[in-house]
């Protein structure tokens, strides 16, 4: 058994080839962005009226003379002498010879007649060719992650396709002959099996959507040709209990005759302790603990950052923020501890029910706090190490 910080070297030693693809920017959504894009254009690629009003080319009068409209997409390709105005909306291109954007609210028109409250400084009102980014400026950084608001910016840049990381496919294994599925009669001894929808809900919440279900029961050459198919179909395996010692739990057999290389087995913490993770050349398998509580903890502490780490994103292992402790905990435990907690108003408390079975404090979780193992006492305020979920 080893402790969670040597877990954590282990795992943060490993390397992976992430694949390239080019994707329409759609389908790239929740993709990282596998290469610098730089951009095409100016944007705007003229200068741009802010707000309703008139451009006008500047004068010493407070009026000016009405001669057109622009509206957004026309240009008006005419000369603006100065005292001359036309009338313009949001978006619109600002004619080259005007030097500012009065509001429409502080002005007064009659007939074609301006009239102007007070005196207007140059370029108000007026956003600037390349105001938000210049041609040839880099765009977006490798690395980026393409949510909406980038994919609404590149193809605000004329951009179609971009290449991305593709995202490793996960497989979830599921064991246990005392499992039967939801709304299923439940016979003496059997128990609703959740950690498959609960897995999957996790990866999908997290933009991982390509996920293969498998169902074995607790038989060694089942368990060990399901793990084979699981491994050459996909990049990550998740194996959802049979990693314990008992009689019938193969996983870990099964994971030796098929050459898979232990990279640990047990970890020193609570929830989570029979935790298996292991490789196959880049295939990742994380067997995870039965109960529904530990099997989520190690997903959100183990799981998660190697994913992301498949497809570019920088993660770490260890817990990344503080946070001040909202009560008193006692801590008189061998084992590290993840607990589930919840933060508001900056403060984070320790949920009650934290047994590894238990998932009703988890579904009001937003946190994990990490505890050292030992006996000691962390007081109110003080600050603890936190997993956010």
């Amino acid at each position: 058994m080893i402790a969670t910080e040597e877990a954590f070297a282990i795992l943060d030693k490993l390397t992976y080839t992430k694949q390239v693809v080019e994707l329409p920017l759609l389908e790239a959504r929740n993709h990282v962005l596998a290469t610098t894009i730089l951009s095409p254009i100016n944007m705007p690629p003229f200068r741009q009226a802010t707000m309703d009003g008139f451009a006008i080319a500047l004068c010493d009068s407070l009026q000016y003379d009405i001669v057109g409209e622009v509206k957004a997409g026309d240009f008006f390709d005419k000369e603006l002498k100065p005292g001359q105005a036309v009338k313009i909306f949001t978006g619109a291109a600002v004619p080259l010879s005007a030097q500012a954007v009065i509001q429409i609210e502080k002005v007064k028109v009659t007939h074609s007649i301006l009239k102007l409250e007070e005196k207007i400084k140059p370029e108000t009102n007026v956003r600037q060719l390349g105001a938000q980014i210049i041609k040839e400026a880099t765009a977006l950084e490798e690395g980026a992650f393409l949510n909406p608001a980038a994919i609404g910016f590149l193809t605000g840049l004329g951009i179609t396709k971009v290449k991305v990381f593709q995202k490793p496919s996960v497989g979830i294994i599921v064991t246990g002959n005392e499992l039967v599925s939801a709304g299923e009669t439940l016979p003496n001894g059997k128990v609703y099996e959740s950690n498959a929808i609960m897995l999957q809900t996790a990866l999908y919440n997290a933009y991982f959507d390509i996920v293969s279900l498998y169902k074995v029961e607790d038989d060694f050459e089942n368990t060990k040709s399901t793990l084979e198919k699981a491994i050459q179909e996909n990049d990550v395996v998740l194996v959802s209990g049979g990693i314990s010692v008992g009689d019938y739990d193969f996983v870990g057999k099964a994971l030796e005759s098929l050459n898979v290389e232990t990279l640990f087995y047990k970890v020193n913490q609570k929830p989570g302790k029979p935790l298996l993770v292991g490789k196959q050349n880049d295939k990742m398998i994380f067997a995870l603990p039965g109960n529904p509580a530990a099997s989520l903890t190690c997903f959100y502490v183990y799981v998660l950052p190697t994913l992301h780490r498949f497809y570019g994103i920088k993660s770490t292992y260890g817990s990344q923020i503080k946070k001040q402790l909202a009560h008193d905990f006692i801590v008189d435990n061998p084992r590290s501890q993840f607990l589930k907690a919840s933060i508001a108003a900056d403060v984070v408390t320790i949920l009650s029910h934290q047994d590894s079975g238990m998932l009703n404090s988890f579904a009001l979780a937003n946190a994990l706090v990490y505890l050292p193992n030992g006996s000691y006492q962390v007081l109110k305020g003080d600050k603890v190490s936190v997993y956010l979920i």
